[in-house]
């Protein structure tokens, strides 16, 4: 199993500079991963949040081993031919490490977004959106455009929520893996991977601390630290340290 830092880029690490550090010294501490939350605005306390995607794009020029990624984008608010053009450069940049995180976006931080900024509020309409984004990405990836993914592609993991609605379930076996977002019992995944089928990737989030071995023996392949949506710098220098 794998282990990565996630971390939302919010107030005091909405500042760049802190957040490239951090990956740097998850990089030499042999940590896997460093993923980001995607969110253009979140509801209060949070006040201050970095973009993402600039962020990975620093990480991506100063590190080179380390896997990143947006955990998740709702591609329902992203047009795909942008996305494409810089899901692929950022992936070139990074050396083939980029792994794309989607979703419909959230029944509840994401309708924050949707109501101040007016984008669609149905989740049904998102789905839709998603599913259509997804192909357009994967038929600009495989030639569409050019230049193409180190790889020719992009792994994609989808998120999910307990209780397992079909829709992301049969998105998933669609693509790389799988996100269950909010999963708290190692014992659940045995239907999730069920349902998914064999070969994919399972990504868990917990808190730093948590023993990962029940959730790896129970058959997850990533171990996400995560650090809820007001993350300071001493908090995650301590987890990746601890590792």
């Amino acid at each position: 199993m794998k282990r990565a830092i996630f971390i939302a880029p919010f107030d005091e690490l909405s500042e760049p500079a802190r957040v490239v550090e951090l990956a740097q010294r998850a990089e030499r501490r042999g940590w896997d991963g460093f993923f980001l939350w995607d969110h253009i605005d979140y509801r209060p306390p949070v006040s201050a949040l970095a973009d993402p995607w600039i962020l990975m794009a620093a990480i991506a020029a100063h590190t080179e081993r380390v896997i990143t990624g947006p955990l998740v984008t709702p591609l329902a608010r992203r047009r795909p031919h942008q996305l494409a053009r810089e899901t692929a450069t950022l992936d070139r940049l990074s050396g083939g490490r980029l792994v794309l995180g989607v979703g419909a976006g959230s029944d509840r931080s994401g309708e924050f977004e949707a109501d101040r900024f007016g984008e669609e509020p149905d989740m049904k309409a998102r789905a839709k959106l998603l599913d259509d984004g997804l192909a357009k990405l994967q038929e600009y990836w495989s030639g569409g455009f050019e230049p193409r993914p180190v790889n020719g592609t992009i792994p994609i993991w989808v998120a999910a929520r307990w209780p397992f609605k079909r829709g992301p379930l049969a998105r998933a076996r669609r693509h790389d893996g799988v996100f269950p977002i909010d999963q708290e019992r190692p014992d659940a995944l045995g239907e999730l991977i069920a349902a998914v089928g064999p070969g994919k990737d399972i990504v868990v989030t917990n808190r730093a601390g948590t023993d990962p071995t029940p959730w790896a023996e129970a058959g997850a392949t990533w171990c996400l630290t995560g650090f809820g949506a007001q993350p300071t710098f001493d908090e995650v220098a301590r987890a990746i340290d601890a590792f």
